[in-house]
């Protein structure tokens, strides 16, 4: 067989959107990464074979941004119809496409080699290539979900529920145990115009009333999480067993539906069905910190605090779809925002490895928020992050937390990841110069808050044609402008639909996203000129270089995707 071997800074286990996130931020900051994924997509339970929507954090402008918005905004703009195909593509394109990003796909990690608390390389089969892959790196991240590297490395990690006792957690048992939440085999269905029959399998279960499925909403807008087995049995080693049973229960659920009683469905088919399960739960990392249910409930204000979450404490009951007594999970309240430490994304007591997605160190309570995809995808650019600090600094995961967290968490707000309770430091160039605008207040655009929070906008409004204007005592030399405009941090949309009607008009750019504005410097002879002009924006971070002198430079909006309207969270000068 053949075997390769690669040299890295960053080595990632799991191209889910935590591995994605991780590998382009570490990649952007000036690092080598080669990401290993064992799927022959991108996306983990986001992608086409599993097919999840990306949840995060709840209420008014909570939508998580940097890495994540980017590729949804994309998704956005390429993705209009929407297909999952396209979907995959977008990332798959982000990562294959990224420079410095070495991509291993199909190749599921195997062995890893230690020199003493310390990993020094892991290794990979690729099915499609028979090909061995040895990754040595100086870093190491696990974001497979299933947590492959602890049980290879000797890492601490732990599986099912605390005890309550033990971190005074009121939502855990009494007595600890090895249950998890289980995994769901997804299917989804379209309308057409006519009536469409249905004829299930022999081996499908039978549900023959609704009294069958109780507590379970079964119409054409869910997207069947509820389809969920595992919790009571191994999460990991019986996978298989137990995607043969969510199979059938997935067959049933159609044939009730389509057959036995009035659900809304008669012209509806099946177009999808999943034969990957989705994991919730199996093996959590143990860190410097473990985070628990009442550093959620206290807004988790923590001083290394680089990612937040806001989804409820969602904890499924272990025994999932045969749980008939209840609703099949209990959302426990839980802030939002709320803020998850640094000190959870490392290993205890392995010095080089790092962990993001839903396998971080926290109880089972506090995962039960922290495991959304939306979450997951903050927390892995948060690491991709790090590990850059780390190589360019040469410090350990835990040296960054005792030496360079506030340069990590001033970093990542600068990459458009918020922050709740810090600001982002303004460039020197931007504080010192004279803001003007033609209407309106324009110094909300350098106050370090990207986005509304509470009651205060944080943006400037204006028209089209209206300008903001920067101007200085003696001309400077300009390199860089940095723009956050509004894409819609509201919208009720997820990244791709769970089921597809007839017609949906959903999915596009958001229409207040500035699309086309231009740079306008003066000249030498005090006349205005335009610098450069940029033509069909989606994206809500921009970031333009320039190389320009003079002694005022403007911004102007010329067209958004549909209103005449403009709003603009920030606008700095390098």
């Amino acid at each position: 067989m053949r075997h390769k071997v690669h040299k890295a800074d960053m080595c990632i286990v799991g191209g889910g959107m935590a591995g994605i996130c991780a590998a382009i931020a570490a990649a952007r900051h000036g690092i080598k990464v080669v990401l290993m994924q064992d799927r022959p997509v991108l996306g983990g339970n986001a992608s086409s074979e599993i097919r999840m929507w990306i949840c995060g954090a709840r209420g008014p402008n909570n939508r998580e941004t940097g890495i994540l918005e980017e590729i949804q905004l994309e998704n956005l703009y390429r993705n209009p119809v929407p297909n999952y195909s396209i979907w995959d593509s977008v990332l798959y394109e982000k990562v294959r496409f990224q420079e410095n990003i070495e991509l291993l796909l199909n190749c599921s990690c195997t062995d890893a080699v230690m020199e003493g608390n310390r990993i020094k390389s892991v290794k990979g089969w690729q099915l499609t290539t028979e090909t061995w892959h040895t990754v040595e790196a100086t870093f190491f991240a696990d974001c497979s979900g299933d947590s492959i590297l602890a049980p290879l490395t000797g890492a601490e990690y732990r599986i099912g529920r605390e005890a309550s006792s033990e971190y005074n957690e009121s939502i855990e048992p009494q007595k600890a145990d090895k249950k998890t939440m289980g995994m769901s085999c997804l299917f989804q269905i379209r309308e057409t115009d006519r009536p469409q029959p249905f004829t299930p399998p022999s081996w499908a279960y039978k549900f023959l009333s609704d009294d069958k499925l109780p507590y379970r909403a079964h119409d054409t807008i869910t997207n069947f999480w509820w389809i969920e087995l595992g919790g009571e049995q191994d999460s990991i080693h019986d996978t298989e067993e137990l995607r043969d049973e969510l199979l059938k229960i997935v067959f049933g659920v159609w044939d009730h539906m389509k057959n036995h009683g009035d659900h809304g469905v008669e012209n509806w088919v099946i177009d999808w069905i999943g034969f990957l399960p989705g994991k919730r739960e199996s093996r959590r990392y143990i860190g410097d910190y473990v985070l628990t249910q009442n550093d959620i409930e206290a807004e988790g204000k923590f001083e290394d605090l680089v990612a937040y979450g806001g989804w409820t404490m969602d904890d499924h009951n272990p025994a999932g779809f045969r749980y008939k007594d209840g609703p099949p999970n209990i959302f426990h309240p839980a802030p939002s925002p709320f803020g998850i430490p640094y000190r959870c994304l490392y290993s205890k007591n392995i010095e080089n490895l790092f962990f993001a997605g839903r396998n971080i160190s926290a109880t089972h309570a506090a995962m039960s928020a922290t495991r959304v995809m939306g979450t997951c995808a903050i927390l892995g650019q948060a690491v991709g992050t790090a590990a850059a600090i780390a190589v360019h600094k040469n410090l350990t995961p835990r040296g960054v937390c005792q030496n360079a967290i506030k340069e990590l968490q001033q970093t990542l707000m600068e990459d458009d990841c918020y922050l709740p309770w810090h600001k982002r430091e303004i460039p020197e160039l931007t504080k010192k110069a004279m803001l003007t605008s033609s209407v309106g207040d324009a110094e909300v655009l350098r106050n370090g808050l990207d986005r509304p929070i509470g009651e205060e906008d944080n943006g400037w409004f204006g028209n089209i044609g209206d300008w903001v204007q920067y101007s200085f005592n003696q001309p400077e030399h300009i390199q860089e402008l940095r723009f956050v405009f509004d894409s819609h941090l509201n919208r009720k949309i997820h990244n791709m639909p769970c089921n597809y009607p007839l017609h949906n008009s959903d999915f596009h750019v958001p229409d207040l996203m500035i699309k086309d504005f231009k740079i306008e410097i003066k000249d030498y002879n005090g006349q205005w000129k335009e610098a450069c002009k940029i033509k069909n924006n989606y994206q809500r971070l921009v970031r333009v270089k320039v190389d320009l002198q003079t002694t005022a430079i403007r911004f102007v909006p010329l067209s958004t995707w549909g209103l005449d309207k403009v709003h603009v969270f920030s606008w700095d000068i390098r």
